[in-house]
């Protein structure tokens, strides 16, 4: 099973908004029992916060299922290991991660979007954050299908 962590610096807007969107992918995709999918904050300022009440309107606009109960929760060192992707929203969090890793855990960090993506905390556009994400996602998971084709035929299963 390939376990995917979003992280953004609160764990309120992005990354949640990430993780849902990317398990609504996966589930269309039929791909669910293969993938598993959370996400965390690179501070602990929202600590325990739920999500953002414009990511909520964002998902329950795209019809997007999410979990309500969800709070924000600030990455942990045993995370760098439990996770196979670390996917930060922005250079500004990447940075953070890789600052943090521990030792032969930083190649699992990388980007969702080359320029990142704008913290609506801050800029008050989920709409173009729903978007970026969405976009962000569509890749991510093109990407996945295409490994789990290449090993498929690798090993005879198609």
């Amino acid at each position: 099973m390939e376990k995917i962590v979003f992280v953004c610096l609160g764990n309120i807007c992005r990354s949640p908004m990430a993780e849902f969107i990317m398990k609504e992918m996966v589930n269309k995709a039929g791909l669910a029992s293969t993938v598993h999918i959370e996400s965390r904050a690179t501070s602990s300022w929202e600590d325990g916060n739920p999500v953002h009440s414009g990511t909520q309107k964002q998902l329950e606009e795209h019809q997007i299922t999410f979990d309500e109960q969800k709070r924000s929760q600030k990455m942990k060192r045993e995370d760098y290991y439990a996770f196979d992707k670390i996917i930060a929203m922005d250079e500004a969090n990447m940075e953070a991660l890789k600052k943090r890793a521990p030792e032969k855990t930083s190649q699992k960090i990388g980007m969702l979007l080359d320029q990142g993506v704008p913290d609506p905390w801050f800029t008050g556009d989920f709409q173009e954050t729903y978007q970026l994400i969405k976009s962000g996602c569509e890749s991510l998971l093109h990407e996945m299908i295409e490994i789990t084709e290449k090993k498929s035929k690798k090993y005879g299963l198609m």
